[in-house]
């Protein structure tokens, strides 16, 4: 799987030129990820909604890549606003509580007003007995 490029389908991908992921020996760095359902192309104006449908992308990419949210060795979450952070902490917690990855927490200008966060991972593909070394 070295070198492959994980596509999802979103028109973001073919208009910048870049791939949702990529595996890099079993090493899997997903891309900074949003709230757009892929398929409709729509996105919730609700953060938490936002933050939800960020893994689901999240992981389907991961799971071409033969990884899992337990994987992900390193979280970077991307905020439109400060004050999102407790609200979503417990959404961060839901889905990477079991993998508690290396995090970091950033407050930035998004690139589309609608958006709220933006979530970018890194994971390693485990062993055939499920262990990373």
């Amino acid at each position: 799987m070295q070198g492959q490029r994980i596509r999802s389908g979103s028109s973001f991908e073919s208009l910048v030129g870049y791939s949702r992921a990529v595996v890099e020996g079993r090493h899997v760095h997903v891309s900074g990820t949003t709230g757009f359902d892929y398929a409709s192309m729509r996105i919730d104006p609700d953060p938490e909604a936002q933050a939800r449908q960020c893994f689901r992308n999240i992981a389907a990419a991961l799971h071409q890549a033969g990884a899992g949210l337990d994987d992900v060795i390193r979280v970077r979450y991307l905020l439109a606003d400060a004050a999102l952070f407790e609200r979503l902490a417990p959404v961060f917690a839901e889905h990477l509580g079991r993998a508690a990855p290396a995090a970091t927490a950033m407050v930035v200008g998004l690139v589309d007003s609608r958006m709220h966060i933006e979530i970018e991972v890194t994971a390693v593909i485990p062993d055939k007995s499920g262990q990373y070394a």
